[in-house]
């Protein structure tokens, strides 16, 4: 039953049939695994990255143009790459979609082992433009095989996400460090993108013996942006776009930059994205019930404030308080992929509006951890850069507001066309 934005039950748009009708228990339990396999890879190889960019530019040599640019470059490729997910999916269905994004993924994660600034860059705009489209057809794949398990199918998605991205953070530098080589120990992170692109062939071959085209799957994404629904999520995931990806990218180069150690502030990265694991099921959790959506959002979105307030103002002995407050904001992801998941009249029109949310979402994000790093270098410090980040924050407060009105209703949306 899809939910309100206040958390009261509405009439559920009727899925289109699909694979998951005729799905056999193996199936299932093959789906369950790769989802958590996907989870696993979507931010690993972000996370593994930001926290070897000291280390990264000391080995490789790149100026400040490359530092600002490399963190940026996943929200580019997210963006651009992710547009051409509907039409992919509408072209091989959503789980072929899944498995050259995957293909993509391993690769490029893989081509990063070479010790060279444009093998370096090169590998990110491969892995992540696979990234993109997972990241639009994951809130599909579930609709269309998981449409009465959408908050817990979601929350095990997001759960391992955070996981991944956690174990990443915390493990990259040690990890390099005993390879000898911090482009090691990123393309390392390439096994895990091996290890979903096999757990997920069993649902590909599956679905390829079942899959039937839907003549009237196109949905127009821009009269979608024009609803109150569309325009909403879409701004509410710029947000928090940029805030997460411009304190994920800079959150340990703040603190070393500020006296930690490398691995110091690679524990203290770890400690976020950890935070963010049990903060993201537990705001999920919350934000499921009726009438606590609205607060759910208040927390994520209040914590990550507060966070970069700590962050700015606290010394670095207290750098796990703004770690801690950082984590909880994080949750606030898992949110707006379930009010993704549960809108729209069919699984193509929540594709469509996963496409359009995430790619201008992200477009608008990427400004996040590029700005920051530009503002840092021509200051010299971080007070300018974490003061746009709160104000940031901010904005995403009232955009959280206006999302779960009561005027905001989820089955808002243009029809499909042929």
């Amino acid at each position: 039953m899809a939910i309100s934005t206040q958390g009261i039950p509405e009439t559920p748009a009727t899925p289109s049939p699909g694979p998951g009708a005729r799905r056999r228990p193996v199936v299932i339990v093959a789906g369950i695994v790769a989802v958590v396999l996907i989870g696993l890879n979507l931010r690993a190889g972000i996370t593994s990255a930001a926290a070897l960019f000291h280390d990264l530019q000391q080995v490789l040599g790149y100026g400040p143009v490359v530092a600002s640019v490399l963190p940026t470059i996943p929200l580019l490729c997210f963006a651009f790459a992710g547009l051409g997910t509907s039409w992919l999916a509408r072209r091989i269905g959503v789980e072929k979609a899944i498995l050259v994004a995957l293909i993509l993924l391993a690769a490029g994660l893989l081509i990063r082992a070479v010790p060279t600034t444009g093998a370096l860059l090169a590998g990110t705009v491969v892995a992540m433009s696979g990234l993109a489209v997972c990241n639009v057809a994951m809130p599909s794949f579930i609709r269309e095989h998981y449409a009465a398990k959408t908050p817990l199918m979601t929350g095990l998605y997001t759960f391992t996400m955070s996981g991944g991205a956690t174990l990443a953070a915390a493990a990259s530098v040690p990890l390099a460090q005993q390879l000898g080589s911090p482009s090691l120990g990123l393309a390392f992170w390439g096994i895990l993108g091996v290890a979903a692109l096999l757990g997920f062939l069993p649902v590909v071959l599956h679905t390829h013996r079942n899959f039937t085209r839907n003549s009237s799957a196109r949905v127009p994404m821009l009269p979608l942006l024009r609803t109150r629904l569309g325009f909403l999520i879409t701004t509410t995931f710029t947000f928090q776009g940029f805030l997460a990806y411009g304190v994920m990218s800079w959150f340990a180069y703040v603190l070393t930059s500020e006296g930690l150690s490398a691995a110091e502030s690679g524990l203290q990265f770890g400690l976020m994205q950890f935070v963010s694991v049990a903060a993201g099921m537990l705001l999920l959790a919350l934000g499921s019930r009726r009438g606590m959506l609205r607060p759910a959002m208040y927390i994520a979105s209040g914590s990550t404030i507060a966070g970069i307030a700590a962050l700015m103002f606290l010394p670095t002995t207290f750098a796990a308080v703004s770690a801690v407050l950082s984590g909880v904001g994080l949750g606030i992801f898992p949110l707006v992929l379930m009010i993704i998941s549960r809108s729209g009249r069919s699984t193509a029109e929540t594709t469509a509006l996963s496409t359009i949310a995430q790619s201008l979402g992200y477009l608008f994000a990427a400004l996040g951890p590029f700005g920051v790093g530009i503002l840092h270098s021509a200051t010299g410090t971080w007070t300018l850069p974490l003061g746009l980040l709160m104000l940031a924050g901010a904005a995403l407060m009232v955009s959280c507001h206006l999302l779960t009105s009561k005027h905001t209703r989820l089955t808002a949306g243009p029809r499909s066309v042929a």
